[in-house]
């Protein structure tokens, strides 16, 4: 048993996600925390709601209320959709946890010490109509980069590029509209990422077991250009953790807090904290995930993130915990994922556009969705839902193939034995051959899923689903029946059985539908088959089941069409 520490991009605060940012970090990170937990490793799997900055100000703001009360409604709603989609996340925090704001403190008293942090002067934009300094994402503009105009002051979202507010052309502000803007001079702390070129650079170069597009953004961020930039990590907001070194004040940052993504990526550790204060559990207990000298040099991390995090978590983030000179774990395999575009045009938060993750939960049930996306991760490249898609995928892949399988067995049993696993008959060639195929095919799965393969893992496991259907046309003991009762027993004694193997390799994707299973199947070792053998006689002769509800409904035309017009437009 190994032990596996687990995190996903923490989502921002302002409003619900769609379901490019699920597929894009949390739904991965969670068939993998799953898998593991099956194949009977200790796994933490961390999430939490990113609550400062500007995205949470300017939400709270048009929603009229205290930013402190919107962040924690908006923590309850998250935490409750991310159950509805079935996360199995040991803790999902809040980054404006007192356990944040403590750690956050004290890493920049470190990094200070160390003669990583230089304060900077330098000019901020000044919005006449607002009164107000903006920070960056208080700032939209068209990118110079790549001409998308709703590009943001501290990156754009089509192209990626990190920014600077000066930047944009036709700069304007985010709260009012206004063009009214103008530089004036401020005091912010830049992290001198600059002076652990060389370390991140050894570190990355390490890593010659990370996926291609994590790598190549890595680099391209290092060494472009004039390489690695230092980076402010303060901002002028009320909202956020407020500067300090560790508990003492930082002269000349009075006003000011940390900039978000410096606190951001400190949560995945200070949620270990809250996790430890949620359950009851003392500091050594979350330490022995995060602090090597804790016990932390044996865990291995994988961290779970769309393309457009890559940068900050393989170098600031890097940089703040190697700069600290204390015993931090770092990561060791970062799963990045490209975009996931909606029906001809992309995805998006800010402007309402796609189907979100409430109103995926009231059409269907979560292991449709779970299914659809992890089965069209966008791992390669950018992939794209259309309705036409899911419709097929879904009608295909779960109710013809997976759902049409139990279905059968289980009401020809009843109707030609009884509800038990029916005595009789002696297996043949196609029955040794049927489990050559299927232990073979349990390998590749378990290798794809290992190797975080998640497209692949999802084909091979719809392969074993496959080979039980082929198995069911070839023998046909519906009409083995009729001669030979002895050899139809043997049959579906064997497709029985492969029902409860189906359920329980399947739960990392489709989690309901396996409990579903297993309960109909009464079968309570839900235990990861360590061979086929063992795995086909699960259920003795005379272990009862039941037939089990529909797993998984066909959509039908009507619906898709319904959905497709309703999705079309842009949500308010």
């Amino acid at each position: 048993m190994a032990r596996h520490l687990i995190t996903s991009a923490i989502p921002y605060i302002n409003g619900i996600k769609h379901l490019g940012n699920l597929v894009g970090s949390q739904l991965p990170a969670d068939l993998y925390a799953r898998y593991l937990r099956a194949r009977g490793h200790e796994v933490m799997f961390l999430c939490a709601t990113d609550e400062h900055g500007t995205p949470a100000e300017l939400a709270a703001a048009k929603a009229g209320k205290p930013v402190a009360d919107y962040c924690a409604e908006m923590h309850i709603v998250q935490a409750e959709i991310a159950k509805g989609f079935r996360l199995s996340f040991d803790h999902f925090g809040r980054s404006s946890s007192p356990q944040n704001h403590k750690l956050t403190q004290h890493l920049a008293g470190r990094l200070a010490d160390a003669g990583l942090i230089r304060e900077v002067s330098e000019k901020q934009v000044y919005s006449h109509a607002d009164k107000r300094f903006l920070p960056d994402r208080y700032i939209e503009g068209t990118c110079p980069n790549c001409g998308y105009d709703k590009a943001r002051g501290d990156q754009c979202e089509n192209c990626t590029k990190q920014l600077d507010p000066t930047d944009l052309i036709e700069p304007r502000s985010a709260i009012s509209g206004s063009t009214d803007l103008e530089v004036r001079e401020t005091k912010h702390l830049y992290l001198r990422q600059s002076d652990m070129r060389g370390k991140l650079q050894e570190w990355i170069d390490s890593k010659t077991d990370w996926p291609v597009l994590t790598t190549s953004i890595a680099k391209k961020w290092l060494n472009d250009g004039d390489g690695l930039q230092d980076r402010g990590i303060t901002r002028d907001l009320d909202w956020g953790i407020p500067v300090k070194k560790g508990d003492e004040e930082w002269p000349g940052m009075e006003g000011k807090v940390f900039y978000v993504w410096f606190d951001a990526p400190i949560e995945y550790i200070a949620c270990a904290g809250e996790w430890a204060e949620a359950n009851g559990k003392t500091d050594a207990d979350w330490e022995r995930w995060w602090r090597t000298e804790k016990g932390a040099d044996d865990v291995r991390y994988t961290q779970f993130m769309g393309k457009d995090n890559v940068p900050f978590h393989t170098l600031s983030f890097p940089v703040t915990m190697l700069g600290s000179g204390e015993d931090w774990k770092l990561v060791d395999y970062i799963k990045s994922f490209n975009y996931l575009n909606y029906d001809g045009g992309q995805f998006s938060t800010s402007q309402g556009r796609g189907v979100f993750m409430d109103q995926a939960l009231e059409i269907l049930p979560a292991d449709y969705w779970r299914w659809w996306l992890l089965s069209h991760a966008p791992e390669s490249s950018d992939s794209e839902f259309t309705w036409e898609n899911f419709q097929g995928s879904v009608n295909k892949d779960l109710a013809d193939v997976l759902g049409n399988f139990a279905s059968r067995v289980t009401k020809f049993c009843r109707s030609k034995f009884s509800e038990a696993v029916p005595e009789g008959g002696t297996p043949g060639s196609r029955e040794a051959q049927l489990l050559a195929d299927l232990e073979k095919g349990l390998r590749e799965y378990e290798a794809h899923m290992d190797a975080i393969e998640v497209r692949k893992s999802a084909a091979a496991l719809r392969a074993l689903w496959t080979l039980g259907n082929e198995y069911l046309q070839d023998v046909a003991p519906w009409t083995t029946f009729k001669e030979d009762p002895d050899t139809a027993a043997m049959q579906i004694r064997i497709a029985l059985n492969l029902i409860r193997f189906y359920a329980v390799i399947s739960s990392p994707f489709i989690p309901d539908a396996s409990a579903q299973l297993l309960t109909a199947m009464n079968a309570e070792d839900a235990t990861w088959p360590s061979d086929m053998a063992s795995a086909i006689d699960a259920m003795p002769v005379g272990h009862a089941f039941s037939v089990p509800e529909v797993t998984f409904r066909k959509i039908t035309d009507d619906e898709r069409a319904d959905w497709q017009d309703r999705f079309a437009g842009v949500r308010t």
